[in-house]
């Protein structure tokens, strides 16, 4: 009697992907190298179909089942054409908009060299490669609009806009206020929510203190007024921070706001255009 006998595992296989971080529409391709070369085997791949989509192999016939793709390869040349490696790639889905880790698990049955007068054993605890599909990411950035130079001890509107197209999406973002230099001066920078609850900026931030959700297409708008008690220039960084990060700062910008005295004329600028990036 003769019988399938097994030698030992392939212990130099080895599965890399040509990116970690995968865009919609976007292609990722994942190689499989044996450490030997191969003239049968049979490779499953499994994968996330709400994420992904297949695309093709090369190194073996592929078959679809929707969530795994089986590849098989048989040297019918009885061991001229062997192989050393096999590659699959996918294409990330449309209309993704959230990060989403995922993988990328790899087994296989049938493993033979060249010309099959040697079997190795199934590789049946998966191969997992670990990849993150997600959108391509902008960073939020800050505009700060109002009318005329602020005089002193007057309030003075002033617009904030938080703005992305695509921004990093967060559970517990918060907008603060900072002064780094006002020349002796005090400063308040006010603004009074939706519940019509008050917010001073620069010793509370604005609203919820553990933070708010934010993330996608942001066009957040802020109806805020600045009181300053001294003339002169001072500069008035607003940041987006990450209260679930011990406070990370995501963006900041710095804006230099010259006041003036109430006898003295104001210049009227608009759109940003007396501030300082």
């Amino acid at each position: 009697l003769m019988g399938k006998t097994y030698a030992v595992a392939l212990d130099n296989v080895d599965i890399s992907t040509d990116k970690t971080i995968v865009e919609p529409e976007t292609e990722v391709t994942l190689e499989i190298t044996f450490g030997k070369q191969l003239g049968a085997y049979t490779f499953d791949i499994a994968y996330d179909n709400n994420l992904l989509e297949y695309v093709r192999t090369d190194g073996g016939t592929a078959n679809d089942n929707g969530t795994r793709v089986r590849v098989v390869y048989y040297d019918s040349t009885g061991g001229t054409n062997p192989k050393e490696s096999m590659s699959i790639t996918f294409k990330a889905k449309k209309g993704i908009t959230t990060s989403n880790p995922t993988d990328l698990s790899v087994t296989a049955e049938g493993l033979a060299n060249a010309d099959a007068s040697e079997n190795y054993d199934d590789i049946s605890v998966a191969l997992v490669k670990n990849i993150v599909v997600e959108p391509k990411y902008e960073d939020y950035k800050f505009e700060l609009n109002y009318t005329g130079n602020p005089i002193t001890n007057e309030e003075k509107e002033m617009k904030l806009s938080l703005l992305s197209n695509m921004g990093r999406y967060y559970d517990k973002a918060r907008i603060i206020a900072e002064v780094k230099d006002s020349n002796g001066g005090n400063v308040k920078i006010l603004g009074t929510d939706s519940n019509s609850i008050e917010h001073d900026l620069i010793n509370s931030g604005w609203g919820d203190p553990n933070g708010y959700k934010i993330g996608g297409k942001v066009n957040q708008e802020l109806n805020l007024r600045g009181l300053f008690d001294k003339k002169g220039q001072y500069i008035v960084t607003f940041k987006l921070i990450d209260r679930s990060n011990s406070d990370k700062v995501i963006t900041e910008k710095d804006f230099t706001i010259v006041v003036d005295e109430k006898n003295q004329d104001s210049n009227t600028n608009q759109n940003g255009n007396n501030t300082v990036a």
